[in-house]
């Protein structure tokens, strides 16, 4: 076997050092490059968030109207509906009134038919 120097590595020289700390510059470098992207890459999606809200906002304002314009128009809903009520109600008395007038006409035109069935019946016309 052959023997590893099992204890601390040896001191490093100036060019290991130096190769190192450059590693470590290049890593750093690129770290800070992927960070940039994803900086950019959030930036863009905040711009578009923060343009999505104002939209969101506007279609809020909108609906907010609506809803107000809806509460003013319930009462003036309401009092033609009550209206109709009434109009529908005197229209019912009219037609049970027109219905009462008509039905003593009807018994007497059923009488009346009756009648001369049988004469035409009796007389063979």
């Amino acid at each position: 076997m052959v023997d590893k120097g099992g204890g601390k590595p040896g001191p490093r020289s100036g060019r290991e050092r130096i190769q190192k700390l450059a590693q470590a510059a290049l890593n750093a470098d690129v770290t800070v490059e992927q960070v940039d992207t994803i900086l950019a890459g959030l930036t863009a999606t905040l711009s578009d968030l923060d343009n999505s809200t104002e939209n969101l906002d506007a279609t809020l304002e909108r609906f907010n109207d609506t809803i107000s314009r809806i509460n003013e128009l319930a009462p003036r809903l309401i009092a033609v509906v009550d209206r109709l009520e009434g109009i529908v109600d005197r229209v019912e008395r009219i037609v049970g009134i027109g219905e009462s007038v008509i039905s003593p006409l009807a018994a007497t035109e059923q009488a009346v038919r009756g009648a001369v069935n049988r004469v035409r019946k009796t007389t063979g016309l």
